[in-house]
């Protein structure tokens, strides 16, 4: 086996690892509506730190598309493609655009420190939230300032709590992870 089928390998493992475990931050819920609080952007961030962003967001392709084929891995245990056209599917495909986003900015430096992290962590929020939010408008018609209000504000404390143990775990763990580091 060539190196670079085996780096391929690797990274088809670790994507339906992360992809597996966006799943099961998805059962861990606080059921707000229309849209609950979940462990999903988590994994979501760890996922574009630890795996960079080609390999992070196939992590979250694996996650999306386990779901709209019918297995329930949603939060709420939902699942199909009515849940990706819906009210929470903007944030589900922010979860792509998250990981993305995060690779692509960890990537920028070596040895990023935990305020590159951070940041890096808070621009992939602002990818989950702009197409949540987005998504949540066309979905239901609200204003803008109502679909802040529902879409973004009761998830910031949380998220805030989420980005810090990401960026805590990362930094434990990024020696593990190589993808990070390099071009992805």
């Amino acid at each position: 086996m060539s190196a670079s089928n085996h780096v391929s390998l690797r990274s088809m493992i670790y994507a339906a690892l992360f992809g597996a475990l966006t799943a099961i931050g998805a059962f861990i819920v606080i059921p707000l509506q229309p849209v609950p609080i979940t462990l999903q952007s988590l994994f979501t961030c760890l996922a574009g730190i630890l795996l960079g962003s080609s390999v992070g967001a196939m992590s979250q392709i694996v996650y999306v598309l386990l779901g709209i084929i019918g297995l329930p891995v949603f939060a709420g245990g939902k699942a199909g493609i009515g849940v990706l056209l819906g009210l929470t599917g903007g944030y589900l495909l922010g979860f792509i655009a998250a990981a993305l986003v995060i690779g692509q900015i960890v990537r920028m430096k070596r040895n990023p420190g935990l305020l590159w992290l951070i940041l890096a962590l808070v621009a992939g929020n602002l990818a989950i939230y702009l197409l949540g939010i987005t998504q949540l408008i066309l979905t239901t018609h609200l204003s803008v300032y109502q679909a802040l209000i529902i879409g973004l504000l009761p998830f910031l404390p949380g998220d805030i709590f989420k980005l810090a143990a990401a960026a805590w775990l990362a930094r434990m763990l990024y020696q593990y992870f190589p993808f990070g580091r390099q071009a992805s």
